[in-house]
This record gives structure tokens, sequence and C-alpha cells, in this order.
């Protein structure tokens, strides 16, 4: 039985997180994951420092776990950037992630070229990105800019 650890969040405590739970829980009921953990974030997505966030990836480092199931990507992760960055050290570690809304899971066909796309258009980006960087300090050194 794969070991699955559950990561939801709201942005307020005001906010209920039981929908999510619910639908989390049924999923994994229904696919005989064995849930281990349940993390539970009250913060805005954009905050880079949630205590749970930070804990899960200290767990699935530690092996405690071969998936990640969250309720949609944007409960996850506060940017595009953010989400590559997990789902390449997911991978890297052997551990599947799933979210339930958006019907991912990395450990299928369907998840994995999904996740590869993700994956070679982050680095297109990061390669674009490198390129102009490039330029400019090439465009600065012809103006007699001195680089240190």
């Amino acid at each position: 039985m794969k070991r699955v650890i559950i990561y939801a969040r709201v942005s307020t405590k005001d906010q209920k997180i039981n929908m999510q739970l619910t639908d989390l829980l049924a999923y994994a009921r229904a696919r005989k994951l064995n849930v281990v953990k349940k993390y539970i974030d009250y913060a805005s997505g954009a905050k880079s420092d949630r205590t749970n966030y930070k804990k899960l990836f200290d767990d699935v480092r530690k092996r405690k776990c071969e998936a990640i199931l969250v309720w949609r990507f944007d409960r996850f992760a506060r940017s595009t950037k953010e989400l590559i960055n997990a789902l390449e050290e997911f991978n890297n570690l052997g551990v599947d992630f799933i979210s339930y809304k958006e019907n991912i899971n990395t450990s299928k066909p369907t998840g994995k070229i999904l996740f590869t796309m993700i994956s070679a258009f982050a680095e297109f980006e990061r390669a674009i990105i490198r390129e102009r960087v490039i330029a400019g300090m090439e465009k600065a050194k012809l103006r007699g800019v001195k680089f240190g």
C-alpha cells in the first residue's frame, strides 16, 4: 500500500478546509492509499514560510511517503516556478504527485508526460532568461560597464 501525505491549504482560518480533506481522504480510500500524515496550512499561498509546507518537504526528503496528494495545484504552490521546482524534487526522490482537481498523477503515463512538458517549458524559460541576461551584459560591456 503506497504511503501518501495529504497537503491542504486555505488562505484564512475563516475558510473551511473540510471540502478539500473530504475529497482527498475519499480519493485515498478509493485507491487504497495509506495516508500517513495530513498537513494543513492556514496561510496565503504567497507566503513562502508556510510551516506545514516545510514539514511536508522534510518528510519527503526523509522518505516517509511515496506520494503527495493535494486538492489543486494552487492550494499547494504559490507560483508555477514553485510548483515545477517541487515536482522536480519529488521526481528526483521517486515521490509521485497527485492533484485531485486537475486529475494529475505523476505515477501514471499521462501524468508523467504532463510533468515532462511542464519541465520542458520551465527549462525553455530558464534558457530564454539566460540568453537575455547574457545579451544585456554584452550590451553593457559595449557601453563601458565593468563587472566585478
